[in-house]
């Protein structure tokens, strides 16, 4: 988008550009008449070039901590982002792609199949879109994870710009380390996001601790087997000395065994890591169930004697249909 505005506006000061990234970031404008600096005539060109309404549904949980986005495109996609309301942080979960073409079985996004990838803009604005949400109450968005519907090192151009964007001073300023990317695991794609000339964090969705279970889940480890992923993730951790978060969803009868724990276990071993472990968020396109409180307790007590790094992530949203993609699904399929 800022590129095509750059064209429209290069026979202008330069400060123009300023002045529309203000607008758009700090001011939160939603019709490009509300700006205070802008020609008239720009304004009207603006405004019929990039609109900046962003047409969605809010879904707020009973418990008041998550806020579900059901955001509809220029072309009729429909994707969603998530907020994430905490004492001190407020954190936004974006899509990177309408659909995804990876077919997790545990995910609604991956039964949806893939449509397309989104723009640099379609990224951004998810995080815009909260901020307006916001605004009202004094807050703003403090954290971005690119971990919504997609994979986002299948759309890794449009995604690393879109971070720079929010990195912008004349963006949102968002610092780097309170960004985090999370990736099914594409080995190229890890070494390249080790390269990048900044710190922002990574996160693996392991979900497994064999090939066996986690091909059954993730059918992209038949393509890329846990070793070439966690070579890869070595390779990240020595070129960027940065502790990578692994993700592993705990499903009853599937992955959630103490043998599984072990194995996890002697995975991770001495890795610059931390596993965060979620109960699963069942949703109507699987036969999946969480884990019960005792066995994610037992699984997690095997992994801490075990001096692995580990945390629990605490589910919310599920009255929303919080887990990735299952509202989006919902719409689709009606």
């Amino acid at each position: 988008m800022f590129t095509e505005i750059q064209s429209l506006i290069e026979s202008q000061s330069k400060y123009r550009l300023i002045q529309i990234k203000n607008a758009i970031f700090k001011n939160l404008i939603t019709d490009w008449n509300d700006s205070t600096t802008l020609p008239k005539e720009l304004k009207e060109q603006l405004n019929t070039a990039f609109p900046l309404d962003l047409p969605a549904e809010f879904y707020p949980s009973s418990d008041g901590k998550t806020v579900k986005a059901l955001m509809t495109l220029r072309d009729g996609a429909i994707i969603e982002a998530v907020l994430m309301l905490g004492h001190e942080r407020q954190t936004v979960c974006v899509s990177s792609q309408v659909g995804c073409a990876n077919g997790c079985t545990f995910c609604a996004t991956g039964d949806m199949g893939f449509t397309r990838n989104l723009t640099v803009w379609e990224i951004v604005a998810q995080v815009i879109l909260f901020n307006r949400y916001l605004k009202s109450s004094g807050q703003h968005v403090s954290n971005v994870v690119v971990m919504g519907m997609g994979e986002p090192f299948s759309n890794y151009k449009n995604v690393i710009a879109a971070i720079k964007t929010l990195n912008e001073k004349d963006g949102f300023n968002l610092g780097w380390r309170r960004m985090s990317v999370s990736t099914c695991g594409l080995p190229d794609k890890i070494r390249n996001f080790s390269r990048e000339p900044f710190e922002v964090n990574l996160a693996l969705s392991l979900h497994a601790p064999t090939d066996k279970i986690r091909s059954t889940l993730m059918p992209i480890n038949q393509r890329y087997p846990l070793s070439e992923v966690m070579s890869a993730i070595d390779e990240y951790i020595d070129t960027t000395r940065r502790k990578v978060m692994f993700e592993y969803m705990l499903i009853k009868g599937v992955n959630d065994s103490d043998s599984c724990a072990y194995q996890l276990a002697s995975i991770l071993k001495g890795k610059l890591a931390v596993l965060n472990l979620i109960p699963y968020n069942p949703t109507s396109h699987t036969d999946y169930v969480e884990s019960d409180k005792n066995r994610i307790k037992q699984f997690k007590s095997i992994l801490d004697q075990r001096g692995i790094n580990v945390t629990e992530r605490f589910r919310h949203g599920r009255d929303i249909s919080a887990a990735c993609g299952q509202l989006a699904a919902d719409q689709q399929s009606e």
